[in-house]
């Protein structure tokens, strides 16, 4: 399947010591996924502030999967700051008329390849019956 340009695009958010591991070993088993999908290899995504993911969807970004440790996290209290972070991100979706299920926060270990590719895959189907980044809001109206 040759990648549109209009095609929907997923950003995932992987950390370096988990979920990008993860994602090698994706491709290692010769698993695929949709090729829409972005894996940027993050060393911990609490790092981005609230207004980052806002701007991915407002530059055409679809869906964001922040794949992490979870509270396997080598950073001492960072996915618990994550978790609270996206909560706020869910707040500020909302008055936005964003769905706040674009944003999915998702623990990924090393060698979860079906994890992996179940969350790919889910985004997915959710993105194509959403369509593009604000198109809730003008459903609901």
């Amino acid at each position: 399947m040759a990648l549109q340009e209009n095609q929907a695009k997923i950003l995932i958010l992987a950390t370096e010591d988990c979920a990008y591991p993860g994602a090698n070993a994706v491709g290692q088993a010769h698993m695929s996924y949709p090729e829409n999908t972005y894996v940027l290899r993050v060393r911990a995504p609490v790092m981005f502030p609230e207004h980052f993911y806002l701007d991915c969807f407002k530059k055409g970004i679809y869906g964001i999967i922040i794949m992490s440790c979870g509270v396997e996290c080598p950073y001492e209290g960072a996915y618990q700051a994550l978790a609270a972070r996206v909560d706020k991100v869910y707040a500020m979706m909302r008055e936005e008329g964003l769905d706040p299920r674009r944003l999915r926060l998702t623990g990924v270990c090393t060698v979860c390849t079906k994890a992996f590719v179940k969350e790919v895959n889910q985004m997915n189907q959710l993105i194509s019956e959403l369509g593009p980044p604000g198109a809730e809001s003008k459903k609901a109206a």
